[in-house]
């Protein structure tokens, strides 16, 4: 199991930002909606590159900063979001991709009761200071 995406203990990692910035990627926040239900499917980052990508395809791309590289969403696990519009905040220093998951998940975590992708990456709630809990357990 790994504990960081499986487990109950909270483990935020409060210097993402200050990595991104120590390597020098020029990127801004993309925050990933499902354009139906509203639901916030995930945070994630992208380049110049990763949004004219995703304008030209019409499906998410984004830019990995674990990995430094271009992400296609759904390349490699079948999770592909299609794109619906993209939104710019009032700033000009985030984005939000309005998307449509063709095959229902949109983490790259799985279920462990039925192996599927998750639908969003937001399947923990905070319980108390340091204790997460699995939505849709009591």
């Amino acid at each position: 199991m790994n504990a960081l995406e499986e487990g109950l203990e909270l483990t935020l990692d409060f210097d993402k930002l200050g990595k991104i910035g120590r390597a020098g990627q020029q990127v801004v926040p993309v925050v990933l909606q499902d354009a139906d239900s509203g639901a916030v499917l995930f945070v994630a980052f992208a380049n110049r590159q990763a949004l004219d990508e995703t304008l030209a395809s019409r499906i998410a791309v984004l830019w990995s900063t674990s990995r430094n590289e271009l992400w296609k969403k759904g390349e490699t696990s079948g999770d592909v979001l299609d794109l619906v519009e993209v939104r710019v905040n009032c700033e000009q220093n985030s984005l939000l991709y309005r998307v449509r998951p063709r095959a229902g998940g949109a983490c790259h975590t799985r279920d462990p009761k039925t192996g599927k992708s998750r639908a969003a990456c937001y399947y923990r709630r905070l319980e108390s200071a340091n204790d997460l809990k699995l939505v849709g357990e009591r």
